[in-house]
């Protein structure tokens, strides 16, 4: 997916935005580490080896942008989401070359210990969503717009978008539910605010729902298209569908010009988005269906916090050479 607009490869489209000093714009300025997925490169250049450490002497990655993620529907692309809620894993992801990050509500119950993510206000998740945009200098950076903060009416809607883009620095935001809040996603539009729509299993109305449900499963597929068309038309830039049938998500997917992206809805999106906590191992428990884990976190952590209490205990940590 190629990030730039310029047929001369040795300009970036444009400079990274100054979004932050932190880690992540200091590992950048001194060259940075990692490849990313196919056809995304410093500058839109053209890729390294992934893993390997970049040339000090290239042009600065560029922000990827929501134009970017419609053009790899175009050149038949894909692009990789991850949730992230903090510094670190900000930083990570967005050198590991994962293109976009949310600030999901799903900080409820990974980062807030509550059982849903119907709980979690603005006001938890604006500290969150600062913290990954001052230390993500490429990936797009959407939001969650939380239970409670948009269904009111369009101007409340609006209003919430405006708090994330200017307090939480959020690049774009995403609301859940289907052609009912097209004239909502018209208005944030409107006002200068990139949406991304939400459809199928919505986790904000799991009462409303049932619970945990596959949605779009027979006749209710073509309900499904409609809010998809629905929300393209009102001018959301994406739209993601969560535990939907592979071919409900492929029919949605050819409905709309606009790039999708799946959890849970098979393999014809253009974007695929998992929680960072369950794709890598690091939450306890059952797995949802669609959870691939690339790693065991809760092992590697437990096992060294284990070995450190050891050493404390026994006194071999501190030893002379962690003392002044």
């Amino acid at each position: 997916m190629a990030t730039s607009n310029s047929s001369d490869s040795s300009t970036p489209a444009e400079l990274a935005a100054p979004y932050g000093t932190g880690p992540a714009a200091s590992a950048a300025r001194a060259g940075g580490t990692g490849g990313g997925a196919a056809g995304i490169a410093p500058g839109g250049a053209g890729g390294s080896a992934a893993g390997g450490t970049a040339d000090a002497s290239r042009k600065p990655a560029a922000r990827i942008r929501t134009h970017h993620l419609h053009q790899a529907k175009v050149n038949g692309e894909r692009f990789a989401m991850l949730t992230a809620y903090d510094q670190y894993t900000a930083e990570i992801f967005d050198q590991a070359g994962i293109e976009v990050l949310l600030v999901g509500d799903s900080a409820s119950n990974n980062v807030f210990g509550n059982e849903t993510s119907l709980p979690v206000t603005v006001d938890e998740l604006l500290p969150l969503c600062r913290a990954v945009a001052r230390s993500a200098r490429r990936a797009l950076v959407v939001a969650d717009l939380p239970f409670g903060s948009y269904e009111v009416s369009a101007q409340q809607a609006v209003a919430t978008g405006v708090r994330f883009l200017k307090e939480g620095l959020a690049h774009a935001v995403k609301i859940e539910g289907g052609k009912f809040y097209a004239e909502t996603v018209r208005a944030m539009v409107q006002a200068g605010i990139p949406v991304m729509a939400h459809i199928g299993f919505t986790p904000q109305s799991e009462h409303a729902l049932g619970g945990y449900r596959v949605q779009g499963r027979g006749d209710d597929a073509e309900r499904l298209i409609e809010d998809a068309v629905a929300l393209a038309e009102a001018g959301a830039f994406c739209v993601l569908m969560e535990m939907v049938p592979a071919t409900t998500a492929a029919a949605v997917d050819a409905a709309v010009a606009v790039p999708t992206v799946g959890i849970g809805a098979g393999n014809a999106t253009t974007g695929q988005v998992l929680v960072w906590q369950d794709m890598a191992g690091l939450r306890g428990g059952k797995m949802a269906k669609f959870v691939k884990q690339y790693a065991d976190l809760r092992t590697s952590l437990s096992d060294a916090a284990t070995a450190y209490g050891e050493d404390v205990r026994s006194g071999q940590f501190p030893g002379p050479e962690h003392s002044f």
